[in-house]
């Protein structure tokens, strides 16, 4: 599997200038205006009800000694808890509701490294594809939750807390890479298949959710560049494992070069 993680981190490499060569900015227009609205609210949030949940959090010290420095640092943990729970909110929303402007740049993607093999593409339309990316994530968002809850929880225990940490990372960045890979997938597989497919490339949708986790807090840029850079290389990887796994067999056309 880490061989796979590698995979999905080194399909970031070039990304860039594929974006530029294909033309694909002018898709990632709405993409990057919800990121970034979206980005803002959450980031309010945190600002807001840091104190508030510190407040709360804080009732927990019963005791009059060190109450003052308790409360102190729950306003602190009530802000890193929104921004946690924040994050896992918002990238599924951005992830479903940018689904049908996505799928048409993984599908250009595909085209430019296998060539024209829409003959064994499903068919989607711009329906079918919001329908099914709010499907995927809420799937995803549900699994995530119950998953990172506990590690939120463990997380507040000393030195177990840096392992809990470092898990609620890697849980986030396997399904927001999922939820990167399914813009290709939706073409190929049904959603039970997509699901299978994932699990069996669990590495590579870690490596590519793990830069997208550290690309999102880059200040400002992180909330507008993250997912059209993440979606490119999600797409360019997935179609390399789909082609090695013979997925275009059967055709006469060759994978190019990025």
């Amino acid at each position: 599997m880490f061989k796979n993680i590698l995979s999905g981190i080194k399909s970031y490499f070039g990304t860039v200038s594929l974006i530029s060569k294909l033309k694909l900015w002018k898709y990632f227009a709405i993409p990057i205006l919800i990121s970034f609205l979206l980005g803002g609210v959450f980031i309010a949030l945190a600002y807001f009800l840091a104190s508030p949940l510190g407040m709360l959090i804080s009732k927990i010290w019963v005791w009059e000694y060190g109450k003052e420095t308790f409360t102190s640092i729950s306003v602190y943990l009530g802000g890193f808890l929104v921004i946690v729970m924040g994050i896992v909110v918002y990238k599924h929303i951005v992830m479903a509701l940018s689904a049908p402007f996505m799928s048409p740049v993984s599908e250009k993607v595909e085209r430019h490294l296998v060539g024209d093999i829409s003959h064994i593409h499903r068919q989607t339309t711009f329906r079918a594809q919001l329908l099914r990316g709010i499907r995927i994530n809420i799937r995803n968002l549900i699994r995530e939750l119950i998953f990172i809850l506990p590690l939120v929880v463990l997380s507040l225990i000393p030195v177990v807390g840096i392992v809990a940490t470092i898990l609620i990372f890697v849980v986030q960045a396997y399904y927001v890479g999922f939820g990167n890979m399914d813009y290709t997938m939706e073409r190929h597989f049904s959603y039970k298949d997509s699901i299978e497919f994932v699990r069996k490339h669990r590495g590579v949708a870690i490596g590519n959710g793990l830069l997208f986790m550290l690309m999102l807090f880059i200040p400002v840029l992180g909330f507008i560049f993250t997912l059209p850079i993440s979606v490119v290389a999600a797409s360019t990887e997935t179609v390399r494992v789909l082609k090695n796994e013979k997925k275009f067999e059967g055709t006469t056309l060759e994978t190019k070069e990025i």
